[in-house]
């Protein structure tokens, strides 16, 4: 059972790292020739509140950031939000953001409570990129009416700059464990507490 302590730290960081994702939003974002989908810096959030969280956490953090969007606060990339941009070419890529978190900061944990770097940057690469990516392209062929392959096509310009983030945010995440140590510990020993109790009852 987690300390009110513990409890008031997590909420903490999920605001925090909600926070930051919208932050990212004020990066200008631009669009690829061809594309309908901005390319915007808030991908990284997405790694870093996975990477730095853990699953749990990081997957808290993005929910109420499309909750945020979803009652109207201007926190997406060039100042949008309400529930109309879940009617957009985007709405793969903004329903996969928690999800990707999530897988992520699984992945991550399961590197152990100390933090390794190519490890992060696998994880950031399954979660951040090749996650979103699929919700992306599931958004699209349902929103856009593309095929496999338009959807593939529309999504591959975004794929050199994340792949930089996914380099960048497992770097900063190492900084962050370093300096934080216990972080990933923590959401491994609260999940094995998890199962224990529910093996319990």
């Amino acid at each position: 059972m987690s300390s009110p302590r513990s409890t008031s730290r997590d909420i903490a960081l999920i605001a925090i790292f909600c926070g930051i994702v919208a932050a990212l939003g004020v990066v200008p974002a631009f669009n690829a020739p061809g594309s309908t989908v901005p390319i915007t810096a808030q991908s990284l959030g997405v790694m870093l509140a996975g990477g730095i969280l853990g699953a749990r956490r990081g997957f808290l953090a993005l929910l109420l950031f499309l909750v945020l969007v979803a009652v109207g606060l201007p926190v997406l990339s060039g100042g949008r939000g309400g529930l109309g941009v879940f009617a957009g070419a985007s709405v793969g890529f903004l329903l996969a953001f928690p999800v990707g978190a999530y897988v992520t900061g699984w992945i991550t944990e399961r590197g152990g409570p100390v933090y390794h770097l190519p490890w992060g940057i696998v994880a950031n690469v399954i979660g951040g990129i090749l996650v979103v990516y699929l919700g992306g392209m599931l958004g699209l062929m349902g929103v856009a009416d593309l095929s496999v392959h338009g959807a593939l096509v529309a999504v591959l310009p975004f794929l050199p700059g994340d792949l930089a983030k996914a380099v960048i945010a497992a770097l900063v995440a190492r900084g962050v464990h370093a300096a934080y140590p216990g972080l990933l510990g923590e959401g491994r020993r609260r999940g094995r507490s998890s199962s224990r109790n529910v093996s319990a009852v």
